[in-house]
């Protein structure tokens, strides 16, 4: 009978890729394939951190727009005041003069929400911040938010006054700044959630890649290792039957 010269061996790391449910577990399992696998895995983490970054850009357009709706509301108060003031064949200048203070009250308010609106300490509505880029895609990728600028001076109302001689249009005219900076954000969320869903569809591409590389077919897997237990068994029964039949041969030249 031929000899048999070594018993043969389960495949190195065979129990830990089937514990893990990872074909490649490293360099040694296949290195173009770990290497590969690395840069899936990058991208797809970069486009989660993107659709995290969209999202939080999505809730900053949703605050400065809450806040807009709000000077809007106010604006509209104050040209229904001014509405009233410039009705002179009836209202007195004492009528006018209690109609400023409302109008100096509503002003305060816009001033207020202008200055004290932001997102995480960032001002979104006092003009300081006038592009804020976001990082939306796994490579890097940005889309720019425009902040608005919402005080009383850019308003152009800082100084309306409804005691003496005003202009209606000034109102208008900062209804109209309002209404544009608003168009605006929403074309800015929409674009945004146009960025998101392509981040999603690529993270699944992306996360699906990698997994036809690295996830191990648990079921083959346990085959195969069955296969060699079965073939490791074989092949110690054989060497041990060929040491005994050895021994018995030297028994048998002794005697």
């Amino acid at each position: 009978m031929s000899s048999i010269s070594a018993v043969h061996r389960i495949p190195y790391g065979s129990y830990g890729r089937i514990a893990s449910g990872k074909k490649v577990q490293s360099a040694a399992h296949g290195a173009a394939d770990l290497s590969i696998i690395q840069k899936q895995d990058q991208q797809s983490r970069g486009y989660r951190a993107g659709s995290g970054n969209i999202k939080a850009g999505q809730a900053m357009i949703n605050i400065a727009d809450g806040a807009m709706g709000s000077i809007t509301d106010s604006l509209q108060r104050m040209r229904e005041l001014a509405l009233q003031a410039a009705n002179t064949a009836v209202v007195t200048d004492s009528d006018r003069a209690n109609i400023q203070k409302e109008i100096d009250q509503l002003k305060k308010g816009i001033a207020d929400v202008a200055g004290t609106t932001n997102y995480n300490t960032k001002p979104l509505l006092d003009g300081t911040n006038q592009n804020m880029h976001i990082a939306t895609d796994g490579n890097g990728g940005v889309k720019t938010i425009s902040g608005a600028d919402a005080t009383l001076e850019a308003l152009g109302i800082a100084d309306f006054d409804v005691t003496g001689d005003f202009d209606l249009n000034v109102l208008d005219n900062a209804l109209a700044k309002v209404s544009s900076s608003r168009s605006e954000m929403g074309a800015q969320y929409n674009a945004l959630g146009s960025a998101y869903n392509y981040n999603a569809g690529a993270f699944v591409n992306s996360t699906a890649g990698k997994g036809r590389l690295e996830d191990l077919d648990i079921g083959e897997a346990v085959s195969e290792l069955k296969k060699n237990q079965t073939l490791q068994e074989y092949m110690m029964y054989m060497q041990r039957r060929q040491m005994d039949e050895q021994e018995k041969q030297m028994r048998g030249w002794f005697m």
